[in-house]
């Protein structure tokens, strides 16, 4: 599996992704032991937050993760913009913590700007990194202009990576903020890295006659082939989410693919580079 060093640490470059799990019981037991699956398999960054299922993912993943080391595992989570004030933030995370049944996260990330002043976020969130209940603070859904002005704060460049959307029909952020994350030494994290939730994306890229030819070379399926395009430079980490084990088997082992520049310019021609600024995406 390839690796990527995320807020000091040598992680996985793929990991578990929780959007859309939890609040149902139906498929509760077949989520439990498809996120036990991946851990079982080697997986360490569990990515969910309070939004999902109004906090039932945060409920899942906490019953999944009771019987493994917790030093063992990276663990994610983040707090709405309405809870990103410093009244609010502490609250917001004890009530994760609880619901993950652990007392520290290993990332907090800001889901996405509001209308708090980010440097009153920041700021409580360092004091935060105090307490000791989170280890590391980042934030998600950030732009360029939105990573200077961060950048420009005290402490603003303590923040460990950004998560946004991202994948082989969504590559709008190549033209300007993965550049300027690289030169600051910034980890992505893509989330939606097959294109699941984005129109028809994640079907359309599975049936491109280009990625099947790749996928062939490799005796790799089509979802592998984009999971191992997203984190081909060695510094994102791709989140996809499944509900089943077998699958979350699949998407781990794409962690051994690596592709050629053959590869590589077959998938360019189906799904160009950026060639302007583009409005960042989002789910």
């Amino acid at each position: 599996m390839k690796t990527v060093i995320l807020a000091g640490k040598k992680v996985p470059a793929i990991g578990i992704g929780t959007w859309h799990m939890g609040s149902s019981r139906d498929t509760h037991d077949i989520q439990l032991k498809a996120l036990q699956a991946g851990l079982d398999l080697g997986a360490k960054v569990i990515d969910t937050a309070e939004m999902y299922g109004s906090g039932d993912s945060e409920v899942l993943v906490g019953e999944a993760i009771k019987f493994y080391e917790r030093a063992d595992l990276f663990l994610i989570s983040k707090f709405l913009p309405s809870n990103a004030s410093s009244k609010r933030i502490e609250k917001s995370l004890d009530d994760s913590l609880k619901r993950l049944q652990t007392d520290y996260l290993d990332l907090y990330l800001y889901h996405w700007r509001g209308m708090t002043p980010l440097a009153e976020t920041v700021n409580e969130l360092e004091r935060l990194k105090d307490t000791g209940k989170i280890h590391n603070w980042g934030i998600s859904n950030f732009d360029t202009n939105d990573l200077k002005e961060l950048w420009e704060l005290p402490n603003g460049e303590n923040a460990q990576t950004n998560e946004v959307l991202y994948n082989l029909a969504s590559r709008g952020i190549e033209y300007d903020l993965i550049p300027w994350q690289k030169e600051h030494h910034l980890p992505l994290i893509a989330y939606s890295p097959v294109g699941a939730g984005v129109e028809n994306h994640g079907l359309e890229i599975k049936q491109n006659p280009n990625v099947l030819r790749v996928a062939e070379k490799h005796n790799a399926t089509s979802y592998q082939i984009m999971l191992a395009w997203v984190i081909r430079n060695g510094e994102t980490i791709a989140i996809p989410q499944t509900s089943n084990p077998e699958h979350m088997k699949i998407n781990l082992a794409a962690g051994e693919i690596t592709l050629d520049s053959d590869d590589l310019l077959l998938l360019d021609q189906a799904y160009p580079k950026p060639t302007h600024k583009q409005i960042l995406e989002q789910l």
